[in-house]
């Protein structure tokens, strides 16, 4: 168990040296009530599934990397360039509890703003619903929902889509 700190996380842009410790988070927080996609591989590289460095900001505290978000276009259509979203967002269990998620949601909207964006997205799942407290808490609201968009087990599960105005 990580000793707890009452110091605020610095955050900062990922660099390629972080992949094997942002794979080891994506492995730890993956579970289907997070995640429609498939649990990610023991030894995978984190930025093999189209995340770039460059759209990755990740949370250090007391010098150990503890969290990140992704964030980057949400569409490929110049239409929709005003629009930033969020790929991705995890704190390592031992480092939960302490604001982390919420620094990297603000810093998340600090970047889509530099970036020119009017509004940042994401989707959650229905059932995750610390994560959309958590998103409702910074400001997210929900616009709609995608009934039962994926099928996880033997259930189907609804995609919440939020966004908060910037």
């Amino acid at each position: 168990m990580a000793r707890r700190s009452t110091a605020a996380p610095a955050i900062r842009g990922a660099t390629r040296a972080d992949d094997e410790r942002l794979a080891k988070i994506d492995r730890l927080t993956w579970s289907p009530q997070s995640s429609p996609g498939p649990r990610p591989r023991a030894g995978g590289p984190f930025f093999e599934r189209g995340l770039e460095p460059g759209n990755v900001l990740v949370a250090e505290l007391d010098g150990v990397l503890a969290g990140y978000v992704a964030i980057g276009r949400a569409t490929r259509l110049d239409a929709n360039a005003h629009v930033r979203a969020i790929h991705g967002l995890a704190v390592d269990p031992a480092y939960q509890r302490r604001g982390i998620a919420r620094a990297l949601l603000a810093a998340a909207a600090a970047e889509a703003r530099r970036r020119g964006a009017r509004r940042l997205t994401l989707r959650v799942l229905a059932a995750n619903r610390e994560a959309r407290r958590l998103y409702e808490a910074v400001g997210f609201e929900t616009e709609g929902t995608l009934r039962e968009e994926f099928r996880i087990g033997e259930g189907y599960v609804d995609d919440v889509l939020m966004a908060l105005r910037l």
